[in-house]
């Protein structure tokens, strides 16, 4: 049986991903519709997401791991809060606030602003006196601007639902109703949310060269995050309705964010931080509001516009120059290793002839006096 390469794998994981993580926005709208507590709700995702991961972590990696030291829980108590519960709590604020496109489309600045926190902190090179590190930004100003024309421009349209769907588009536009809300405040919860994002993702990319266990690592940092939750939970949820679960559609949104849009996601993106660096993972976010686009006309019925397209090509164009860029850097820095440097070349030279030019000097000398 033929072996995937890596780099394919990296690639059909993070879009495995974006397919799972694209739902997540519609099923979490649709969970605050049916009046789910934003305090109770996120313990019970994490709880289910901590039963999921902690066996693997532990039956795979219990030999892999090193001790475990003050720093390293304080680093992974951080990487829950930041990363999940901070992250999660604003985003269920904001989307209460605003609509699932809209949410999904403002997690598009996540990619640019990992680039400069992985910059800044420089775990991401950046040589703009190369191919490489050119394409690399471009294509992330690509890929955020495809996200962008698809949220703010829609054009003539493309394709039109057939009237059977029509009941089904409705229900999507009731999904995005925020009548009543604080459009301001949810985008302020959700730009946060993008910040929290990011600084999680680059911050795990210099844990995972020293704690080699990846799953440990999503297992630590989910388990913090669900006895922060617990503790907020309990302190400020004092309704016991809020508590219970009253339908299969709550029960099935907490299965869906608890084993796909947070265990596997979490999950999948360590795994490529790891292998290919934050940046590679953030790039892929604007996928999802492709995806997102896709999904509502095909499935629910909605209208696919002109700017649907015009963003996929950016995207798509976004997204192959950021990996291309990556590709040319290995490639780069492999070849550095294996061409010594000019100096080493002259040393080389000058003590492999030294020997054999040496004695022929005596040899001459001697010649001489004689």
């Amino acid at each position: 049986m033929a072996k995937v390469p890596e780099r394919a794998m990296l690639h059909l994981v993070m879009t495995a991903w974006q397919f799972g993580y694209a739902g997540n926005h519609i099923i979490l709208r649709a969970a605050l519709n049916m009046g789910v507590s934003k305090l109770v709700f996120p313990l019970y995702r994490n709880i289910i997401a901590l039963l999921a991961l902690a066996p693997f972590a532990y039956f795979l990696e219990k030999k892999d791991g090193p001790p475990l030291t003050t720093k390293i829980l304080v680093q992974f108590f951080l990487l829950g809060f930041v990363g999940i519960t901070c992250n999660q709590g604003l985003y269920l604020l904001g989307l209460d606030n605003t609509s699932p496109t809209f949410a999904s489309a403002t997690e598009n600045i996540v990619p640019a602003v990992t680039f400069l926190m992985a910059v800044v902190l420089r775990i991401e090179q950046i040589h703009l006196n190369r191919k490489d590190g050119i394409a690399k930004v471009v294509g992330t100003i690509a890929s955020v601007a495809g996200a962008s024309v698809i949220t703010l421009y829609k054009g003539p349209t493309i394709y039109a639902p057939n009237s059977s769907h029509l009941h089904q588009s409705h229900f999507l536009v009731s999904l995005g109703d925020a009548k009543g809300k604080n459009w301001t405040l949810g985008c302020i919860y959700l730009i946060v949310h993008c910040l929290c994002w990011s600084g999680w993702i680059v911050v795990q990319a210099p844990l995972l060269k020293k704690y080699l266990a990846r799953l440990s690592v999503t297992s630590y940092s989910c388990f913090f995050s669900t006895l922060q939750f617990l503790v907020i939970a309990a302190s400020f949820e004092r309704d016991l309705q809020a508590w219970q679960v009253h339908s299969d559609g709550e029960l099935f949104s907490i299965f869906y964010t608890g084993v796909v849009a947070s265990a596997l996601s979490f999950a999948a993106q360590t795994w490529v931080i790891d292998r290919a660096g934050p940046v590679f993972v953030s790039v892929y976010l604007p996928v999802q509001t492709l995806l997102v686009a896709v999904m509502a006309s095909v499935v629910l019925g909605e209208e696919f516009y002109l700017g649907g397209v015009i963003g996929a090509v950016f995207i798509v164009l976004g997204l192959y120059l950021v990996v291309w860029g990556k590709s040319e850097e290995s490639k780069f820095a492999k070849e550095n290793l294996a061409i010594p440097s000019v100096s080493e070349n002259n040393q080389r030279t000058s003590s492999s002839k030294s020997p054999l030019i040496q004695p022929l000097l005596r040899c001459q000398c001697e010649n001489g006096d004689s």
